[in-house]
């Protein structure tokens, strides 16, 4: 990694431009969106095994920086450290060089959890060219559904849903026995309120992707539904 913050256009210089053509035959930069709680973990793991892409989000970007000792992580640790957030800017300049470097291994990734903002968008359209953004439109009371139900083991962060895959023993973790618990985060009120945000934060990013004709939305409450219509459209636009 470079020790030193680097504009977009520094790092779009370091990685050579494909045509169109040769760009959908050899690569596939993938960008996954959607609400919290609406399945994007099992669909990213399915397009990763299914299409080769190496996965990787923003908060990937940032331990990566910060456990390397880099100056951007330096930078980015001092606000994480004060309980601040990290700037856009310098959010911007982490993601960008970790995919940079993700880059310089392969050409064919799934960015998650980055860009958040239009204005992000618009340093990685900079950087690189995408060629889809997957996007999941997921019913948002199916979502709070899904989440009162969800129960975790806090040591562990291992995780369980009292409908599809509960404990052995009610209100117990299989390893230890210890009692797991529905987090606060995960109550009702709680997650409608997460998703008013994201929905608020997002849907511009989605739109300016869609103005770019570069995305497409998947409509849903299953990821076993959804998933069979996102790999067929992903092998018929790039002939895969």
């Amino acid at each position: 990694r470079a020790l030193t913050t680097r504009s977009p256009k520094a790092m779009r210089s370091q990685v050579p431009r494909q045509s169109s053509h040769t760009r959908h035959l050899s690569s596939l930069r993938c960008l996954i969106m959607g609400p919290p709680g609406g399945g994007k973990g099992t669909l990213s793991s399915r397009l990763v095994k299914e299409f080769s892409l190496k996965h990787f989000s923003s908060g990937d970007a940032l331990r990566g920086h910060i456990t390397e000792g880099t100056q951007l992580g330096k930078e980015a640790k001092g606000f994480m450290d004060k309980g601040e957030l990290v700037p856009d800017n310098l959010l911007v300049d982490v993601v960008l060089a970790h995919v940079v470097d993700v880059e310089a291994k392969t050409n064919r990734w799934l960015l998650d959890g980055f860009p958040r903002t239009v204005n992000q968008a618009k340093a990685l359209d900079e950087a690189f060219s995408l060629d889809i953004v997957v996007n999941l439109d997921i019913p948002h009371e199916e979502i709070v559904e899904r989440l009162r139900h969800r129960m975790v083991h806090l040591p562990s962060g291992r995780s369980y849903h009292r409908l599809w895959s509960p404990p052995k023993v009610e209100g117990k973790d299989d390893e230890t026995g210890e009692e797991l618990v529905v987090r606060d985060d995960d109550q009702p009120e709680a997650v409608r309120d997460r998703l008013r945000v994201y929905e608020e934060n997002t849907r511009p990013v989605l739109d300016h992707y869609m103005r770019l004709d570069k995305a497409v939305s998947f409509a849903g409450t299953e990821s076993n539904v959804i998933w069979p219509e996102m790999k067929r459209h992903i092998q018929e636009k790039f002939n895969l």
